[in-house]
């Protein structure tokens, strides 16, 4: 394999505001372990990180993995490249939505990824910055892009009609009271920051359900911030272009946080290790043989001590295929 991820970086690329690789800001990786097993067969070549994120996992697997093996990793997130150059010069950085991973594979002359993983959501750090508007326990402002995208929550939850923002928070959020809060949403305009929208939300959901299920407001949240990055669309686009560049005997894994993601996963990947159903033809023809193999049959899900010691894990579902036939 030839190309630029073989190349040492350039010494720009390996700086991070003088950052050593312990100094790195940490986070705790999801499943981190179950993950590691699932690529350590791969002993060369390139798996992509589509979520780069805090590292987690790529800081995990280059310790596990065999040195031949190289990485590639992506994140919308200008702020990732930082933590990506302390991980030293097998780690190559893009900034770049993963709906375009097929095509920033062909760009950086990657023709052996034997691994594509996506840990989908947000990292910690993201959540943990209030700036970045994600979360609703800290004031901050309505921004919630991941990366440099026009669109902000805060024109959404001002300019949105009520229709639109009860289409948004029901069928992106699952929230059964969608029109009662799009409704609060638009009596209390102009609305500026992350604290006064999570209390509008709270109010607007009846008082018994606000004592179960977690914080009232974080469905809407969810919801607002897949719109403002368009998450769903991005993860068919992202999932197509992995099945399309990994190589035969490599990977794609996929972890998923609610139940919108990990439906468009699990068609996405049994329909991958599924023969074509041709029964339909006026002619029975032999059922030609998928190009993937599902890893395992059900998702995998952390365990109590992991749960306990990670809240964040508890609604993680991990899947994966390996390719068996030859590359697209």
């Amino acid at each position: 394999m030839e190309g630029p991820l073989l190349r040492p970086l350039p010494l720009w690329r390996q700086r991070s505001g003088g950052l050593t690789m312990h100094q790195a800001p940490q986070h705790q990786p999801v499943l981190v372990e179950q993950v590691t097993d699932l690529f350590r067969p791969i002993e060369s070549g390139v798996i992509v990180d589509a979520t780069f994120g805090g590292g987690g996992h790529t800081r995990r697997l280059l310790e596990e993995l065999a040195p031949d093996v190289r990485f590639l990793a992506l994140d919308r997130d200008p702020a990732a490249g930082d933590r990506a150059a302390t991980l030293g010069p097998r780690v190559h950085f893009v900034n770049s939505d993963f709906r375009h991973l097929a095509e920033v594979a062909e760009e950086e002359a990657i023709d052996a990824v034997t691994g594509v993983f996506f840990d989908l959501g947000l990292s910690s750090l993201q959540l943990d910055d209030a700036a970045r508007g994600f979360g609703f326990r800290r004031s901050g402002p309505l921004d919630m892009r991941m990366g440099d995208g026009s669109l902000t929550a805060h024109e959404l939850v001002n300019s949105a009609d009520e229709a639109e923002l009860r289409r948004i928070i029901g069928r992106f959020g699952e929230e059964r009271f969608a029109g009662r809060i799009a409704r609060a949403i638009v009596r209390a305009r102009p609305i500026e920051d992350t604290v006064t929208l999570a209390e509008i939300v709270k109010t607007a959901i009846p008082a018994a359900t606000r004592r179960t299920g977690g914080h009232p407001a974080r469905r809407t949240f969810q919801a607002l911030r897949i719109a403002v990055n368009d998450e769903l669309a991005a993860l068919q686009e992202g999932l197509d272009g992995a099945l399309q560049i990994v190589r035969p005997g490599g990977r794609v894994a996929v972890i998923a946080y609610h139940s919108l993601e990990d439906r468009i996963v699990k068609r996405r990947l049994v329909s991958a290790s599924s023969s074509p159903d041709e029964t339909s033809l006026p002619v029975v023809m032999p059922a030609a043989a998928p190009d993937f193999r599902l890893v395992h049959r059900k998702p995998i899900m952390p365990d109590e001590a992991e749960i306990a010691a990670n809240p964040r894990a508890r609604s993680a579902r991990l899947r994966a295929v390996e390719r068996v036939g030859e590359a697209g």
